[in-house]
């Protein structure tokens, strides 16, 4: 059986590999077009909560017709591309993963959560020509089986392909099977953990802040880096199991060369 991190590592290796292949013959028949990959490692929260940390995929793929800009993609977005463009408004897929949570990983006889993959939509409007504001929503169709979304917005800054700088707020929201799947504890396994009952509800699970940074080193090779900060707030704050058991404070950060093919530049 392969560790939650290796199974989400084997995964969006999947999705990327699938994106790169017919990219990789487009750009072969069409010199106009470039595409830009990016991978490397991150570090994030083993479970939503948790106060241990596990290493995971930081995965990207863009695609720009020559003499355009590639699209700005927040480094902690969901994987999807729009559907529909209309101005400044955007709307398309969204599809999202959380790897299995087992009692081993939490150190009490809690149920496990199986791994979560979530599908759904985001929408997204540029405010202003350095202002993008964002919605999303995912259903999971396996796992925690509940809804989750997020509101955020980004300031963002740029020089071409050459840099970009982006900083925006995060909030995060869970329905109340999300939250009871990680951070409730339900009567029977209240004696076997020591824990207190707790049945959470719905609403905001986290606040926080995301910033990154692009930097092409040369025409091909670049180099990519993010931080995010997220501070659990309402039932997933007062949660015995994140009292006891996890961390209120949930930060990541990823590092991940990119490297542009296709084109003229």
């Amino acid at each position: 059986m392969l560790h939650p991190l290796a199974r989400r590592v084997a995964l969006a290796g999947l999705l990327l590999s699938v994106a790169i292949a017919p990219a990789a013959a487009q750009d072969e028949a069409d010199p106009a077009k470039r595409t830009r990959l990016l991978a490397g490692p991150q570090i994030s929260p083993s479970w939503p909560g948790a106060d241990k940390f596990g290493v995971g995929p930081y995965l990207d793929f863009s695609r720009a017709r020559e003499g355009r800009n590639f699209t700005f993609e927040a480094p902690d977005e969901s994987f999807g591309s729009p559907l529909i463009e209309s101005g400044r408004f955007e709307f398309g897929p969204a599809l999202g993963f959380i790897g299995k949570r087992s009692a081993r990983d939490i150190g009490a006889p809690l149920p496990t959560v199986g791994f979560s993959i979530e599908a759904g939509a985001f929408a997204q409007m540029w405010a202003a020509p350095e202002l993008r504001v964002r919605v999303e929503g995912r259903k999971a169709l396996s796992g925690h089986d509940g809804w989750v979304g997020e509101v955020s917005a980004d300031y963002v800054a740029r020089d071409g392909d050459e840099w970009l700088v982006s900083i925006g707020p995060r909030v995060t929201l869970g329905d109340a099977k999300f939250h009871r799947a990680y951070v409730g504890v339900a009567p029977v396994d209240s004696a076997a953990s020591g824990l207190a009952a707790y049945r959470p509800g719905g609403g905001i699970t986290s606040v926080g802040v995301t910033a990154g940074v692009l930097k092409q080193i040369d025409r091909n090779w670049g180099v990519a880096v993010y931080g995010r900060y997220d501070r659990l707030v309402g039932d997933a704050a007062r949660s015995p199991v994140v009292r006891q058991l996890g961390s209120r404070d949930q930060p990541s950060v990823g590092l991940a060369l990119s490297y542009t093919f296709g084109g003229s530049r």
